[in-house]
């Protein structure tokens, strides 16, 4: 029988890309058999992820504007949900919507309140190339909508309007982590 490696046990952490970084704020191309073998990529994503105490992480997190994403994420019944999607497209989304606190590793320490919908359907292929249908619910689905608006070049705050999106917006000018460079004004 062979034996299984945990994901991310090979891969390397990568430097995060941090709100205001212009690789967040574009959208991401699709993968083509010219960008050569993801396993690298998907093994560093997982890593990368795993390092800083994340649910889920964009390729273009760190840097790579590929429409690839990675995931560990439990459900509202605790259920583990753990794999990658290439060429990602939230495909549909579902159920009632719910303003849950929402985080995101390219703005550390701050959250806000974000609407999302309940059920979320994400397609795409994994590394071999057969297709693939992700399907969340709860806290999970919020995961799969998160990482698919990355890959379209938005961050959580781009969702958010008024007080909500200001107060989060001069709470990244502030963090410990903010350059000065254009950090916390991302589009929209």
């Amino acid at each position: 029988m062979p034996r299984r490696t945990i994901p991310g046990s090979s891969g390397v952490h990568r430097e995060l890309r941090l709100l205001g970084d212009p690789v967040l704020h574009a959208p991401c191309r699709d993968v083509t058999p010219a960008d050569g073998p993801l396993e690298r990529l998907v093994e560093d994503l997982f890593a990368t992820m795993y390092a800083v105490g994340g649910v889920g992480l964009a390729a273009n997190q760190v840097g790579v504007p590929l429409r690839v994403f990675v995931y560990d994420c439990p459900d509202d019944e605790d259920r583990r949900h753990r794999g990658h999607v290439v060429n990602a497209r939230l495909a549909e989304t579902g159920g009632v919507t719910v303003r849950g606190p929402e985080g995101c590793l390219s703005l550390p320490g701050l959250e806000a309140p974000t609407v999302r919908h309940d059920e979320a359907l994400v397609t795409g292929e994994d590394l071999s190339g057969k297709p693939l249908r992700v399907r969340g619910t709860g806290f999970f689905a919020r995961c799969l909508q998160h990482e698919c608006d990355h890959l379209e070049g938005t961050v959580y705050p781009d969702r958010l309007g008024g007080l909500r999106r200001r107060r989060t917006l001069r709470a990244a000018r502030r963090a410990p982590w903010a350059t000065g460079s254009g950090t916390g004004t991302g589009p929209g």
